[in-house]
């Protein structure tokens, strides 16, 4: 039997671009290697396998003196899983695991967004394979401002816990 435990998901780095203003609505700047959503996968017991999903899109409502007003929505190619393998990756497309014929996107709504400190907790659904569940992303600012080309920029990572987030 295939272990299907996902350890990691990460939306790292993602870079949201608005106006002008900090408390806006953002879209995932996908150009130019901004954004990732990444997974590691325990492989035989020994050793991680690292991917990742290559096409993406989404969008973000941040206000960080209003984080009850915060969206986050994100929808997943699931044939564009990547993890430098092309066997592994007609795999991890197949039946047995992200069934890409039948489920070609995962999405994640989130339902609330809460200050965690430094960070925020986003509670959302995640739908993959068909099924829908709730999980905690725990997300933080790594930065914002102006960029050169006169629009305003913000990055965030987020992670997933490893029960939630596998749903096969």
């Amino acid at each position: 039997m295939i272990n299907k435990t996902l350890l990691g998901l990460s939306l790292g780095a993602l870079m949201f671009t608005a106006g002008s203003a900090v408390a806006a609505d953002y879209k995932i700047d996908k150009e130019g290697q901004h954004a990732f959503i990444e997974f590691r996968i325990k492989h035989l017991g020994y050793s991680w396998l690292y991917g990742s999903f290559n096409d993406f899109d989404g969008s973000f409502t941040f206000d960080d003196k209003n984080p009850a007003a915060d969206k986050v929505n994100v929808v997943i190619n699931t044939n564009s899983v990547d993890t430098n393998h092309a066997e592994r990756d007609k795999h991890l497309r197949g039946k047995s695991f992200l069934n890409v014929a039948k489920f070609p996107q995962a999405t994640f709504e989130s339902t609330e967004v809460k200050k965690n400190g430094d960070g925020y907790s986003v509670i959302g659904n995640l739908t993959l394979n068909g099924v829908t569940k709730p999980v905690t992303l725990e997300s933080k600012l790594t930065g914002q401002g102006n960029d050169p080309w006169g629009g305003y920029r913000a990055g965030f990572e987020a992670n997933g816990n490893k029960k939630e987030l596998w749903l096969l």
